[in-house]
């Protein structure tokens, strides 16, 4: 369980610095890399919201 936490911690700070480089720069790492709405970067922005889903749950499973 601790290296999912892990695992979605990082995923959840990639994607918080992505939407950071959206809004202050208008600049879309995973676009660049992966290409637009391309089918590795549909998986990418899957999997950064599911870890946020699973982080959050996590999280309030500890308090």
């Amino acid at each position: 369980m601790h290296a999912l936490r892990i695992i979605a911690y990082i995923l959840v700070i990639i994607g918080a610095l992505n939407w950071g480089l959206v809004g202050f720069f208008n600049i879309d790492l995973v676009s660049m890399l992966f290409g637009e709405m391309t089918l590795v970067s549909r998986i990418v922005y899957s999997l950064i919201g599911i870890s946020a889903i699973i982080y959050l749950l996590l999280s309030y499973r500890d308090i």
